[in-house]
């Protein structure tokens, strides 16, 4: 089992879905962990099991949008644990609409919490992760990026993003021993699926060889195994998580 004893993780959106089976996975092998989420209240039950767990946690009430709060989120994890060694960027946001009808607020938030949230966290983690030659940066991005979907340009196009980002800034720090990479999760068990009308998901259901929609801990895993020391030779990456929805 990956071991990440004396590493220190954030977690952006760790509240539910996919932030949380990840916050949960890192915990459980060590990790201590800087946990963030837009709404605080959230991330109360999280915390006390992590805190069960005897596990160091800091408690984070942060919009990613807000770059100084950014700032001040990474400043007190290093002022308190001297490091981060792990970025995982899944904070974000859907307002699922046709381009014709779709408003300008509704796209501009959604690039706004998924694209240059992620940046605005690589940007304040990255000082820290030069100056002590490792870090690993994974970023949530999504099979629609990748396949296209209809009512969803604004997602699409900041996971698109998200994945451009990922390329460029992998090259950037590459030399520094820091990894950049990307998950693509395709139609997973969340809080976000779980109230599409039962026809929607019939639709999903038949795109998928597998026959069934991925969970939460699924994607968590390919997070630790993009997270772990062992991964050192991987960066630039896309890991496609979809139950072969989409093959490239």
């Amino acid at each position: 089992m990956l071991n990440f004893e004396g590493r220190v993780a954030i977690v952006t959106g760790g509240a539910q879905g996919i932030g949380r089976a990840t916050v949960m996975a890192l915990a459980e092998r060590g990790a201590s962990i800087g946990l963030t989420n837009i709404r605080c209240a959230k991330l109360d039950s999280t915390i006390k099991e992590l805190e069960d767990m005897g596990r160091k946690v800091l408690k984070f009430c942060v919009d990613v949008t807000d770059v100084e709060a950014v700032q001040e989120m990474v400043e007190q994890t290093v002022a308190t644990w001297g490091k981060i060694d792990i970025l995982v960027n899944n904070a974000g946001i859907t307002k699922d609409n046709l381009v014709m009808r779709m408003k300008t607020d509704e796209w501009e938030a959604v690039l706004k919490t998924n694209l240059d949230g992620a940046f605005y966290c690589i940007r304040a983690v990255l000082p820290t992760m030069v100056r002590q030659r490792y870090g690993r940066i994974i970023n949530i991005a999504s099979v629609v990026a990748q396949a296209g979907n209809v009512g969803q340009a604004n997602y699409i196009a900041s996971k698109a993003g998200i994945i451009g980002l990922t390329k460029a800034v992998a090259a950037e720090v590459a030399r520094r021993n820091i990894t950049v990479n990307a998950i693509a999760p395709g139609f997973i068990n969340t809080p976000m699926t779980e109230g599409l009308p039962p026809e929607v998901k019939e639709k999903m259901l038949s795109m998928i060889p597998m026959g069934r929609m991925g969970t939460d801990s699924e994607v968590a895993q390919g997070v630790l195994f993009l997270a772990s020391p062992e991964t050192s030779y991987i960066t630039g990456h896309v890991l496609n998580i979809n139950g072969g929805m989409y093959m490239a």
